[in-house]
């Protein structure tokens, strides 16, 4: 059984992709279809930070091992849909003009929230690989806690382009504040004993 769990979180992560690419084809995103993308794929990856961000905490309750097993895989689908979002706004909504990109970048800081959550994780997907575990030694860890700044700044980057309907924004701000106190109490606690 454990042998299917992989190819089956593969498989069910990609099927928002999926279900994307087809809303693409049929032309189902509404009048505004990049923003749509834009939206979609910006909180897939803010879905898939969580569920990562979960699994070590899951894995610490019930004493089963397999959802740690499945965090690199389910933090590189975090990196996947962001670089989605990242290439729809850049291409969709910016059109490639490098110096738009960089106006924005400089004088819209949602997006410059936004962009510094996007390089952490693409620091967290380069160095991922046991190769890398293992040549950044403990250095790797101390790298790898900016995850818990990367969901911050996604949170505040979707706060900012929501602006008013901002409920699912505190949803997913309720649950990373949850998995950050957790990860607090359970090194305060491994630090008294």
């Amino acid at each position: 059984m454990g042998k299917f769990i992989k190819p089956l979180i593969f498989i069910l992560a990609m099927v928002p992709f999926g279900v994307l690419l087809l809303r693409v084809v049929f032309n189902e995103l509404g009048p505004d279809p990049a923003q749509e993308l834009a939206m979609e794929t910006g909180e897939w990856t803010l879905r898939f930070l969580l569920v990562t961000l979960a699994l070590t905490p899951l894995q610490r309750l019930t004493g089963m091992i397999v959802f740690t097993r499945q965090r690199r895989m389910l933090g590189l689908f975090a990196l996947f849909y962001a670089t989605v979002h990242f290439l729809v706004w850049i291409a969709f909504l910016l059109g490639f003009r490098w110096f738009a990109i960089v106006e924005e970048l400089i004088e819209r800081p949602y997006i410059t929230v936004g962009f510094s959550a996007y390089l952490i994780l693409l620091a967290l997907g380069i160095t991922s690989p046991k190769s890398m575990v293992r040549r950044l030694g403990r250095n790797w860890k101390r790298l790898h806690r900016l995850v818990y700044l990367a969901g911050i700044l996604g949170i505040v980057h979707l706060l900012w382009i929501l602006r008013t309907n901002i409920s699912e924004a505190l949803l997913y701000g309720g649950i990373l504040f949850v998995l950050l106190g957790y990860r607090v109490y359970y090194s305060r606690g491994r630090k008294i004993l």
